[in-house]
């Protein structure tokens, strides 16, 4: 996680979505995943495993949340 969040500020970037590598049923080559979204204010949402489609609608709430705040 200290990566990712290194990586958040060296890009100057407002979020960042972590990989879980270490959960079964995570990542790639199946339909799930288990991300933690980071964002700038150093909010961190961790996320259960769940379907690939519902980690991208989770990140397009999580993004249009930050753009209409």
């Amino acid at each position: 996680m200290e990566h990712a969040k290194g990586k958040l500020i060296s890009k100057n970037l407002d979020l960042i979505v972590l990989n879980s590598l270490q959960d079964k049923g995570a990542g790639f080559g199946v339909s799930t995943n288990k991300v933690t979204f980071i964002t700038s204010s150093n909010d961190i949402i961790e996320n259960e495993l769940k379907s690939k489609a519902d980690v991208a609608q989770d990140l397009m709430h999580l993004i249009l949340k930050q753009t209409h705040a």
